[in-house]
């Protein structure tokens, strides 16, 4: 029997210790302690790391209470050590601050959120209309040089809650920076969850994920970037509002023409809380700002559950634009949702073909899996 679905709200701080969100828009208190400091081994505000460390604690044990003020306060090369807690704001890494480091001080992504809940569709307070796409994000980042550590980022924007809003988009982080990292972070939400994107549209910015987990539902992954996701774990959500497949696509890559690298994603997995063949791999998504985009996704060596359709994994976002004529690709994948039952609908690569498509040849002179700084890493789910 499957588990009946959890609504965002209740199941984005899931995890042993974590805070559970409730409806309102407050600061709930910290996920758990560790020993007398809530920043564990990460020192604190009488004892810094270095002088470019900020602490943030929901509870003002810290430097600051939210990690916005920390973002403003913080300059180029600043790391930013986040308690346990559950954040719920908007936050902005403005171009300026280049090379700034996200910790979640507990070294389990469960147990630091970061997260909102506008989408496409609501009104700014302003009146000047709605959010949009980009605006909903909870976390924006366009400085270049971003890294983040066990840090969830998400939006619990919930469709049942707002039946009249058409803008069903709502994003958890939108990362527009060259050289963005991201090892052991989460991803939730529901439509447009992790934007991995550029801040313009022939800027190639690099981007790196490593040991994440991202959910979500429709095009839950998607931008233009040159993103590599490795080891990570991509899941598709049950979906209450429809009764029939598709629920939604895991990717949906904008890559501009120009671009020879979109994402690609090695020695990862997908699986599904939704009946089998429900969900899509991928859709191509050419935005009528760049009409002459080509998406390109490259799965390799990763393992497809039986949630992806495996007959027809691909499909059209836009007639006009059919995901054959883009750059769609597999190699050596795993799984029930990886079966060539039909050669046409699942491109494969040649061996000779592989070896162009590596975190190596796609990230070029920047190597972020070796970490410039000698934190511990451990898995998250």
């Amino acid at each position: 029997m499957r588990r009946p679905a959890l609504s965002r709200r209740s199941f984005v701080g899931a995890g042993a210790g974590a805070v559970v969100l409730g409806p309102g828009p407050g600061l709930t208190a910290p996920a758990r302690a560790h020993g007398r400091s809530p920043f564990g081994r990460y020192g604190s505000p009488r004892a810094r790391l270095t002088p470019r460390t900020l602490y943030v604690h929901p509870g003002g044990r810290g430097d600051h209470t939210t990690v916005q003020a920390a973002v403003d306060v913080a300059g180029s090369g600043y790391t930013l050590v986040i308690a346990p807690g559950t954040y719920r704001e908007t936050v902005a890494v403005d171009t300026a601050r280049t090379e700034l480091t996200w910790l979640g001080a507990s070294d389990d992504a469960r147990d630091v959120t970061v997260v909102y809940d506008n989408a496409a569709g609501t009104p700014r307070p302003d009146g000047s209309g709605t959010y949009g796409t980009s605006g909903s994000a909870t976390t924006t980042v366009q400085a270049d040089g971003f890294t983040a550590r066990h840090v969830t980022f998400a939006n619990d924007w919930l469709r049942a809650d707002h039946p009249g809003v058409s803008g069903t988009q709502a994003v958890a982080i939108k990362v527009q920076g060259d050289r963005s990292a991201f090892h052991h972070c989460r991803f939730l939400g529901h439509q447009d969850t992790l934007y991995a994107d550029t801040r313009a549209l022939g800027t190639f910015a690099r981007q790196y994920f490593a040991h994440c987990y991202a959910e979500g539902d429709v095009d839950f992954v998607f931008g233009r970037a040159t993103a590599v996701y490795e080891h990570c774990h991509f899941r598709t959500l049950i979906r209450t509002d429809l009764t029939g497949a598709p629920y939604g696509f895991v990717f949906a890559p904008s890559t501009a023409g120009a671009n020879p690298r979109g994402y690609l994603v090695t020695h990862s997995r997908v699986t599904s809380e939704a009946p089998d063949g429900y969900y899509k791999l991928a859709r191509p998504w050419v935005p009528s700002s760049d009409t002459t985009a080509r998406p390109m996704l490259t799965v390799r060596e990763s393992r497809l559950g039986p949630g992806i359709d495996a007959v027809a994994p691909y499909t059209n976002m836009a007639s006009g634009h059919p995901w054959q004529d883009q750059r769609f690709a597999e190699y050596r994948n795993t799984g029930p949702g990886a079966a060539v039952t039909v050669p046409e609908d699942r491109p494969q690569l040649t061996h000779a073909e592989a070896r162009a498509h590596t975190r190596e040849a796609y990230l070029g002179d920047w190597t972020p899996w070796y970490s410039r700084h000698s934190w511990h890493s451990r898995k998250d789910r």
